[in-house]
């Protein structure tokens, strides 16, 4: 690669990186899982860069996307382990509820198969149209409704206050109505 290229892709991470790496935070649910994937994935773009230089930012996230989806496939989870001294809260106006029911949502995020976790991921935090989000995932847009109702409907069980985090919210209701106003594929019209 050219010094020219290599200066873009640098300006790349540079300006793009942070958003990237909440991104593959959100996927991964840890620090340094999140920043492992993302150096995967920007090793991948560098290698492909001269090709995807003008539209390296949706390149680099669906990287994160399919990784993590593959991933989550091959590895076993593993068992959580206990921490012996609970960790000091962050200074800030967040309370001490609202920690619990973040820390309990998070938890619960990480219950989820990973195509369920990957659709709420880019539907809600991405805010992406079901459209889009089941182009990046490679399936149906039907899919893309049926595994995000299914998400959502799994994270109530898991955290039954979690109407409470804005499950409710018009914002929320839009999306989901959104989902139910999707075409069904004849597949699914059949059950």
């Amino acid at each position: 690669m050219d010094q020219g290229s290599e200066d873009e892709f640098t300006a790349f991470v540079n300006e793009r990186g942070e958003a990237l790496l909440r991104v593959a935070y959100a996927l991964a649910g840890d620090q340094y899982a999140a920043e492992d994937l993302l150096q995967d994935a920007l090793a991948k773009a560098y290698a492909r860069w001269p090709k995807i230089r003008g539209e390296a930012e949706p390149y680099v996230r669906r990287i994160l996307y399919n990784d993590q989806v593959s991933g989550w496939r091959r590895r076993k989870r593993r068992p959580e382990v206990p921490l012996a001294v609970t960790p000091e809260p962050a200074a800030g106006g967040d309370t001490a509820d609202d920690t619990v029911l973040q820390m309990m949502l998070r938890d619960a995020l990480r219950m989820l198969p990973p195509r369920q976790r990957a659709v709420l991921v880019l539907r809600y935090l991405e805010d992406l149209s079901v459209e889009q989000t089941a182009e990046l995932l490679g399936c149906q847009t039907g899919t893309v409704a049926s595994q995000s109702s299914r998400a959502l409907t799994k994270l109530r069980d898991l955290v039954p206050a979690f109407d409470s985090l804005g499950a409710g919210n018009d914002a929320t209701q839009r999306y989901e109505q959104a989902d139910r106003n999707e075409p069904r594929t004849r597949w699914e019209t059949a059950r």
